[in-house]
């Protein structure tokens, strides 16, 4: 059965989300073709709605690539999500049946085993995930897709700064969202939710320090410091008139002090 637009561009979505895209991949057409066995048309479909959702992008010279989010860009995502998740979670009032609260307790759970593993990409996909799940948990299909999008585009710039440390409180954080809309208290799990998007854009303003590209280049065009004046020598005191001439001073000649 042939490969649709839709099929590729899911393949490449949750290929960025699993960290296994990093920003600036280049995506060859003629190569995507032969990966999916189709035509140039399908895969040039697919990568025109990805432009369009803003996961890729291209240019006439260089043809298609993932994005590369500037940091302006990857704060207004990450302020995109708090408004459309803690929205979200807000408009539910806490209500959600059974069945999905399995479904989002066995997430959890899968995230779990996958940061006991080495499988990184693993860990990542279902880290963001966890968001568009639990959208489609708490019935909103339509914003489950904007999520994914926005989640993916986050991800290309989590892949600069997140540690392993980093993704085990993300993934207490989950757990703690779940249990509070379990309870069916909706403004704790509000709370939690701001705050842990809230973590991730502290990381993400820590690391225009850690990650300057111009530091190098900035520390060795530093301007010089200039070395302190030295400090005016004491005038000798004259000796008396009774003194020796031929006594020498502590004072050394001023030509000597240029070697010294």
């Amino acid at each position: 059965m042939a490969i649709s637009p839709s099929e590729i561009s899911a393949r490449i979505v949750e290929a960025v989300m699993a960290q296994k895209l990093a920003p600036g991949s280049r995506l060859g057409e003629q190569q995507l073709a032969l990966l999916f066995d189709c035509s140039r048309t399908v895969v040039r479909e697919a990568l025109t709605r990805l432009a369009a959702r803003g996961i890729v992008t291209v240019s006439a010279r260089r043809g298609w690539y993932v994005i590369e989010p500037s940091q302006d860009e990857a704060r207004e995502a990450f302020e995109a999500r708090r408004v459309i998740e803690v929205g979200l979670i807000r408009s539910s009032t806490g209500r959600m049946d059974a069945a999905a609260l399995r479904k989002l307790r066995a997430h959890v759970q899968r995230e779990k085993a996958a940061l006991k593993g080495d499988d990184v990409g693993a860990r990542s996909f279902l880290l963001g995930d966890f968001h568009v799940c639990l959208a489609e948990c708490l019935g909103n299909s339509l914003l489950a897709d904007t999520l994914r999008d926005f989640t993916a585009r986050t991800t290309l710039i989590a892949m600069l700064y997140q540690s392993q440390h980093d993704a085990a409180e993300s993934c207490e954080d989950h757990v703690r969202i779940v249990e509070a809309l379990a309870r069916g208290d909706a403004a704790e799990a509000e709370t939690l939710m701001a705050a842990h998007i809230g973590t991730v854009q502290d990381a993400l303003r820590a690391s225009d320090d850690e990650h300057d590209p111009l530091a190098q280049l900035r520390q060795a065009l530093a301007p010089l410091q200039q070395a302190p004046a030295p400090a005016p020598r004491r005038r000798k005191a004259k000796p008396a008139a009774d003194a020796t001439p031929d006594t020498p001073t502590d004072d050394p000649s001023p030509y000597l002090g240029a070697l010294l």
